[in-house]
């Protein structure tokens, strides 16, 4: 499977990050307002954002945004933790510029990313601060069914302030 293919639908395009992503990528990330409700609260902070970068870049997975019409970066996502037991990937890692919150950028990311690993993995999942109110209702839409009880990532790591969702392929 691709971890870092190029998908394009009708409002947006995800390519491959590369380090030359960075400075647009941190105009975004610099905005406190995305990060207020996130786990990470002070990934605006450039050294916070340097090492979620520096993740994305080495993870292999990462993706960058851009807005289909005007060509601009608005935001990151991610592809990590293959987890073939239980056939499933994590999805996560994105956010986007306020100018585009609302929905129908987010649901169209994730579509396409869903899309994408649907082929290979039966589930997707995405994990979510437990207080990342914003983020839950946004996954809800996007037909997230919460996972109770678990708190394990698929390259095992224990995670129990945060909330699990899955969405399986054909839903």
């Amino acid at each position: 499977m691709d971890l870092q293919p190029t998908l394009a639908g009708e409002l947006v395009v995800l390519r491959p990050t590369v380090a030359a992503d960075w400075d647009d990528l941190f105009a975004v990330a610099a905005d406190p307002l995305i990060w207020e409700v996130h786990p990470a609260h002070d990934r605006w902070q450039e050294p916070v954002f340097r090492r979620y970068f520096e993740d994305a870049l080495a993870s292999g997975g990462g993706l960058t945004i851009l807005d289909k019409a005007s060509g601009k970066v608005i935001g990151a996502s991610r592809y990590a933790f293959p987890d073939a037991a239980r056939a499933e990937i994590e999805i996560g890692w994105t956010f986007i510029a306020r100018d585009y919150w609302g929905g129908i950028y987010n649901r169209e990311i994730k579509r396409l990313m869903l899309d994408h690993i649907h082929q290979f993995f039966d589930g997707a999942v995405f994990v979510v601060g437990e207080r990342n109110v914003r983020s839950r209702r946004a996954m809800e839409k996007i037909g997230g069914i919460l996972q109770e009880g678990r708190i394990e990532r698929g390259d095992g790591t224990l995670l129990p302030d945060h909330v699990f969702y899955v969405i399986r392929a054909g839903k």
